[in-house]
């Protein structure tokens, strides 16, 4: 796909918006024909700038209120560990987001967990998948802007 255009950059913050959208409210929301649009929403897709489309749940509403950051450090830079750390944080359905992170620390979660108790819970499964140096954690006291959609 040739370099995102305004036409382009208009469907993507609808999207973000409301995914949801048919193609004809889409379509009207933009100023372009339905077929227009189809084409460049493909394209988009084919082109894997669009990655998918979801639904975006409350957390409190699904007992998942406390959001934590952990903060993680290794001994091991190794292929094989990487591997393995890699498999144990996919495999944890708690944990949101990893981010192997330049300066002091080596890696970056975010997690969502009902309570310290569910904290605790993820905090033990990850130290018996996979060694780890350090990790220490910082709770969220209050969300003041999460957002998924990028500033385009």
């Amino acid at each position: 796909m040739e370099k995102l255009d305004n036409q382009d950059a208009k469907i993507l913050r609808e999207l973000q918006r409301d995914a949801s959208l048919s193609l004809d409210q889409l379509a009207d929301a933009i100023g372009l024909s339905r077929n227009a649009c189809w084409r460049r929403v493909r394209a988009m897709d084919e082109a894997g700038i669009i990655r998918g489309r979801v639904a975006l749940v409350d957390p409190g509403a699904v007992d998942l209120g406390l959001m934590v950051f952990m903060q993680v450090r290794t001994h091991s830079h190794a292929p094989d560990w990487q591997a393995k750390f890699r498999t144990a944080t996919q495999t944890i359905s708690g944990i949101l987001s990893v981010y192997r992170m330049t300066g002091d620390l080596d890696y970056l979660i975010r997690a969502r967990v009902a309570d310290m108790a569910g904290y605790d819970a993820l905090y033990q499964q990850l130290i018996h998948l996979v060694p780890i140096a350090d990790v220490s954690a910082s709770f969220v006291m209050e969300e003041i802007k999460d957002t998924t959609a990028l500033p385009l």
